[in-house]
């Protein structure tokens, strides 16, 4: 054990945060986010790492009901179209499934992200252009995992042409949405994410998604493996 581990309980708290994380659609409650708790969150985004230290997000902070309405409207006709992409009995899963909560939630947040911020040569940015959007996504994970902590749902809506979403933001040309969410209160997070207890698709194995030195190669590693089939949780 390294003398620069976090002490077992707050570990413990951690991992907790992590597997108990969950894309909130459905269980949001009215009750606002009190100015302290967002600021932590936001300050907790604001604390991820980025290529070349850019810092390439902005938080676009939305509690007006007009821009709900209208993101809800982007929406609605973006979710319409998805909709028609599957057939038969995925289809009409597809249709149950609530996919968002933008007027729900007291709180949308538009996290994005400015591809010009620090220059034309980003230090570690040449040869791995889109490292700004990773960077930018880990943000986003910043937030979400301290929403967790802090007993605040969030969902991301992803089915949105990310062309309307920069016009109704009034974005400029360089800078893009990466990604939308809704932040609040809920009355319970679910035990398993809402997609598989709804029968859309399961969490891969863990153990299958390992590969040894190169894809597809074994990995002989047999106290890793061990370890892994262990310790997965059930969630």
């Amino acid at each position: 054990m390294s003398e620069h581990a976090f002490p077992e309980e707050q570990r413990a708290g951690l991992y907790r945060a992590i597997h108990e994380r969950r894309d909130v659609r459905s269980q949001f409650r009215p009750d606002p986010i009190a100015p302290d708790v967002l600021a932590r969150l936001l300050r907790a985004a604001h604390h991820a790492p980025s290529v070349g230290f850019m810092q390439p997000w902005d938080f676009i902070v939305i509690d007006s009901a007009a821009t709900k309405q209208a993101m809800k409207a982007l929406y609605e006709r973006a979710n319409a179209d998805a909709a028609g992409r599957f057939e038969g009995e995925r289809a009409a899963l597809y249709r149950r499934l609530k996919l968002e909560g933008i007027v729900d939630s007291p709180i949308n947040l538009c996290i994005t992200c400015d591809r010009t911020r620090g220059g034309p040569h980003v230090l570690g940015r040449n040869t791995m252009l889109d490292a700004d959007l990773f960077s930018t996504c880990l943000a986003v994970q910043n937030l979400w995992l301290a929403a967790r902590a802090e007993g605040i749902g969030v969902g991301w809506v992803s089915i949105v042409d990310p062309a309307e979403l920069a016009t109704l933001l009034g974005l400029p040309d360089h800078v893009v949405p990466v990604a939308y969410l809704c932040l609040g209160y809920v009355s319970e997070f679910l035990a398993r994410p809402e997609l598989e207890t709804a029968g859309w698709r399961s969490r891969l194995p863990l153990e299958s998604l390992l590969h040894g030195n190169r894809w597809r190669e074994p990995l002989d590693n047999a106290p890793l493996l061990d370890a892994v089939l262990g310790t997965e949780p059930s969630s």
